[in-house]
């Protein structure tokens, strides 16, 4: 965090204008933006010395992609979360990055504000996606589980309350905090709250990973 609390951000794009744009951007925002990189070598060597809360990628760089450059800036920043920021919402992009470790992927036509809430989102753990990119990624989780068969509906999580194990099928739908407190008639801080508690309790660092842990173990059919 920076020294006023906010989130520490580094930007990563080989556009120098969009580049410092977008920094300029999220300084007014209130973020404090720690560095910059045009490409893979500068992300990871910067990421490296600063370990900012949240990099957004993009996924064209001056030496590589953001899928690339994901996976080398977690390897010297494992703290650090990944939000890809690109102009491409391809399938192979989409599911590369989350693959390499991103936890949300934006389109660049985002709003100023949308992109700030994303950043924040994304600080606090959640995972952001573009509308109809989560689906796709929650769509190629269960495409692989059931080519491994793994898991099946009724599957029991151990440790899990009954109300976790109902939030967490929830969450494996595709669902947010907000739909699920309105199904639920529950708060959404308390949804909030379970959230965390199974992130705890499976090991996992976000909710593209709970998603993905719930859906090999059978609960997204339920």
């Amino acid at each position: 965090m920076g020294v006023d609390g906010s989130p520490t951000v580094m930007v990563v794009d080989d556009h120098p204008i969009w580049r410092d744009a977008v920094a300029r951007d999220l300084a007014e925002d209130g973020f404090t933006v720690v560095a910059t990189a045009e490409g893979v070598a500068a992300a990871r060597r910067r990421a490296a010395v600063v370990t900012p809360d949240v990099v957004l990628m993009d996924m064209r760089l001056a030496d590589g992609n953001g899928a690339q450059a994901t996976a080398e800036v977690l390897a010297v920043s494992p703290s650090s979360r990944i939000l890809v920021l690109s102009a491409s919402d391809e399938r192979e992009d989409v599911l590369e990055a989350v693959k390499a470790g991103a936890t949300g992927y934006l389109v660049k036509s985002a709003s100023k504000q949308e992109l700030g809430d994303a950043v924040r989102a994304t600080a606090d753990g959640r995972a952001v996606f573009t509308p109809g990119l989560a689906g796709l990624v929650l769509g190629e989780y269960r495409r692989i589980a059931q080519s491994r068969q793994t898991g099946a509906a009724g599957t029991s999580v151990p440790s899990l309350t009954e109300r976790e194990t109902e939030i967490l099928r929830y969450v494996a739908k595709g669902m947010t905090a907000k739909q699920i407190a309105g199904r639920l008639s529950l708060s959404h801080r308390t949804v909030e709250n379970h959230v965390q508690a199974t992130f705890r309790k499976l090991q996992v660092a976000n909710r593209v990973e709970l998603a993905r842990y719930a859906i090999e173990h059978g609960l997204d059919s339920e």
